[in-house]
């Protein structure tokens, strides 16, 4: 065997060590896979002689093992799924053969163990982790549209119970450090690095007779089956919890799970169990949600974090000192992403005032990190001893990056930027966070263009893991890869983009916010827009988060976006979304959530209440009326209940619910769902066509973890490329669906075409197709 090694000691233990040669780190894969079958009938072989008197399973790479084989299993179509079946029960039949050999059996986890490596672990009796720095184990599979089809739903519920399993575990897809892991109980202990294997053997001389619970007699799940009165009474809260958590999103993998779970917990027989769990995981690995997350978070996040924008043959930089100009909220937060990574800070601004208070947000938050035993008292000293908040541009003499965080304004930018480059050394790098001014016009204020870059941070800073670079002109391939350098030293996921007004992600958002009070202009309910908003998939609604932005930034984008397309000779119809703006700045002084009046009502300490009355009384939302209020959606991933439920729930100032008496020409609830999803990612084609993005990742995970565009979709260029029509958008009249591509395409970009045809004929020139998508 080349994917385990043996080695046997003079007290019969044998040390199964996984070290797969033909990649760094080990996974499910087919030498994995294949050799399995030959591992346990050798293991079972020294069991019956007597050779062998307990195991010990470690790993000889960095990591434990490292999951499952995802480059795999992206490829996976609903054709496959009777031989993935066969594959995964075959395995499954291995690692149920390791914890029923008859001989004390133990997991020495001397790395990361997530997914299918923690798998293998709980088909252990005893589970073993060293206090290696960094070491996580989890099941984080639901963040990829799957559930741990390797026995993991099926053990952790038998380990913790259904209760704690699914709100701890399998829905959360949490990643613990070894100590939580304990306190959780997924592994049993914790051992310094160099006395982990001995640990292991340790334990296994003292417990001979080792076997897991479930297969000793009288075995009870904790907490109980679905059947036990004390569960049963809590049993409905659970698809609502997951409903909650995932927000309405059409996010099939916590429900696979909540039904694998629920389901398997009823049969005594775990084997029974484990098939339950196969059949849900198979739906999931052959459909189209896991495909796209699995592209955004593991191929395409991979990608970024690991340099793919990043020019070749540019020595790496290690930054010591930041100068943060612009103590403001971000300037502030900045300051302390870059303290906290180890960076010296001087934080500037015109006042000391300002200055300190910008130092006082980390002293907030290292306060909050102490209260919750996350730091020390020693390092949050340290980290705050990094930030010197100053007035004093000398002060920034020996810095190697600057920052510019001040007011969105270009002859102000200027002005700042010349008393910034008279103080700074030669070879400091020049990066500006702004969101919208484009960077070459912002590098005509400096003297040395070829050193200035995009550094746009989202806010809050300390929480949002995205950085856009955006490169002027100018810039040159020496500054860009100094402030990808940069963005990784901070332990923040990167883009790159070239230079454009807005950028990518400011000027692909403003597409999903216009969207939806295009349609309040329409007269649709605003309830009801709200209601598509979350069965999109978006973390937050449209006018929810539109209020959280405040239309005074709003009105400011909008008139330098209409001022740049009348410059360019444009013309462009903005469906009554300026006139919402203005009526609700001008005529009911209601800008957003921080003066406590927008869309929403709030209440003194700044929470929600409830959608303004006046949008109804005022503005005279409602008066159109949404189809499909009640109607099946299923097979379109959203959920026809909730779906049915929200537009219920958006009654009209009449009490009329949405949906009843419509007319034949009303719109439809799932266009409205859509609408916002085409909107944006049309809008990021045209960032393709135009050279603003030069890779498909960039734009998936910017969109994402950027701006939002709900994760299901794997971002908006993985969106149009796997698109899948949803069962609930009415085919037009004549057409016959094939999903794929004949006489109505359903699938792919094919199909997003002939949807963004249709979205085009019913609201407008803006949906229609680009030709490179046609192409």
């Amino acid at each position: 065997m080349s994917m385990f090694k043996w080695d046997q000691d003079g007290d019969g233990i044998v040390t199964i060590t996984m070290d797969d040669p033909n990649q760094p780190v080990n996974t499910m894969n087919d030498t994995f896979q294949g050799e399995l079958p030959e591992l346990v009938e050798k293991l079972q072989g020294a069991v019956e002689s007597g050779e062998a008197k307990g195991v010990v399973i470690t790993s000889a790479k960095k990591t434990f093992f490292a999951g499952g084989d995802i480059k795999s299993m992206i490829k996976s179509t609903p054709e496959d799924a009777e031989a993935i079946t066969k594959q995964i029960n075959g395995m499954k039949a291995g690692l149920r053969a390791i914890e029923t050999l008859g001989v004390p059996v133990v997991a020495a986890i001397n790395g990361a163990a997530l997914g299918g490596g923690l798998e293998i672990a709980l088909a252990t009796h005893h589970r073993i982790a060293s206090d290696a720095k960094g070491l996580k184990v989890g099941l984080p599979e639901v963040t990829l549209g799957l559930l741990p089809g390797g026995g993991g739903v099926t053990r952790v519920v038998r380990m913790l119970g259904i209760q704690d399993a699914l709100m701890k575990v399998l829905t959360t897809g949490r990643q613990f450090r070894a100590e939580d892991a304990l306190k959780t109980g997924l592994i049993d202990e914790v051992a310094p690095a160099d006395q982990l294997i001995d640990a292991a053997k340790k334990w296994i001389k003292e417990n001979p007779e080792a076997s897991q619970p479930w297969d000793q007699k009288g075995f009870k799940i904790p907490g109980g089956t679905p059947t036990n009165p004390q569960l049963a009474q809590f049993l409905p809260s659970f698809p609502a919890n997951v409903t909650k958590q995932i927000k309405g999103a059409p996010m099939p993998a916590p429900k696979a799970i909540l039904k694998a779970a629920v389901e398997g917990a009823q049969l005594k027989n775990i084997e029974e169990a484990l098939a339950v769990e196969t059949r849900y995981f198979v739906e999931l690995v052959t459909g189209t949600t896991s495909k796209n997350m699995m592209q955004a978070f593991f191929f395409d996040l991979q990608y970024c974090n690991g340099g793919g924008s990043r020019p070749k043959d540019v020595e790496k930089k290690q930054f010591k000192k930041l100068g943060m100009v612009g103590a403001g909220m971000m300037g502030a937060a900045i300051a302390y992403v870059a303290a906290k990574a180890g960076m010296e800070v001087v934080l500037k601004d015109i006042k000391m005032e300002a200055a300190e208070k910008g130092k006082s947000y980390s002293e907030g938050l290292e306060a909050k990190a102490l209260k919750r035993g996350k730091t020390t008292e020693e390092k949050s000293k340290a980290l705050l001893d990094r930030i010197k908040p100053s007035v004093d541009y000398s002060d920034l003499s020996d810095c190697d990056i600057v920052i510019e965080a001040v007011f969105e304004n270009t002859e102000l930018k200027h002005k700042v930027w010349a008393e910034i480059e008279a103080a700074v050394p030669e070879d400091c790098v020049l990066g500006s966070n702004t969101s919208t001014l484009p960077i070459t016009e912002l590098a005509t204020g400096v003297k040395r263009p070829k050193d200035f870059i995009g550094i746009h941070f989202f806010s809050p800073v300390d929480k949002m893991p995205l950085v856009e670079i955006i490169k002027g002109e100018e810039t040159s391939d020496e500054t860009l890869a100094a402030a990808l350098d940069f963005t990784g030293q901070i332990r923040k996921t990167p883009i790159v983009v070239n230079d454009s007004r807005g950028f990518y992600t400011s000027r692909v958002i403003g597409f999903f916010l216009n969207e939806a009070m295009r349609m309040l202009a329409e007269g649709i309910d605003p309830a009801v827009i709200e209601a598509a908003g979350r069965q999109a998939g978006y973390p937050a609604p449209p006018l929810q988060l539109q209020d959280e932005l405040n239309l005074k930034l709003a009105r400011k984008i909008g008139s330098e976006t209409r001022a740049a397309q009348e410059a360019a000779g444009l013309t462009v119809d903005d469906g009554g979304v300026t006139e919402i703006v203005d009526k609700m700045l001008d005529v009911y002084d209601r800008p957003g959530k921080l003066e406590g009046k927008g869309f929403y009502e709030y209440n003194e300490e700044g929470r929600r209440t409830g959608l303004w009355r006046g949008l109804w009384d005022e503005l005279g939302a409602g008066k159109v009326k949404v189809a499909d209020g009640e109607s099946t959606v299923a097979g379109s991933g959203l959920d026809s209940a909730a779906a049915g439920a929200a537009q219920k729930a958006a009654a009209d100032p009449s009490g009329v619910a949405a949906g009843s008496n419509v007319p034949a020409d009303a719109p439809a609830f799932i266009d409205l769902v859509e609408r916002p999803l085409f909107a944006e990612a049309l809008e990021t084609q045209k960032c393709i066509d135009e050279g603003v993005l030069t890779s498909d990742a960039d734009a998936n995970i910017g969109s994402i973890m950027g701006i939002g565009f709900p994760a299901w979709t794997g971002g908006t260029r993985q969106y149009i490329k796997n698109y899948d029509r949803p069962a609930a958008a009415t085919l037009p009249e004549g057409k016959v669906a094939d999903r794929d591509g004949g006489d109505y395409p359903t699938r792919g970009v094919a199909g997003f075409v002939a949807r963004a045809e249709e979205l085009a004929a019913k609201y407008g020139e803006r949906f229609t197709p680009l030709e490179s998508l046609k192409k």
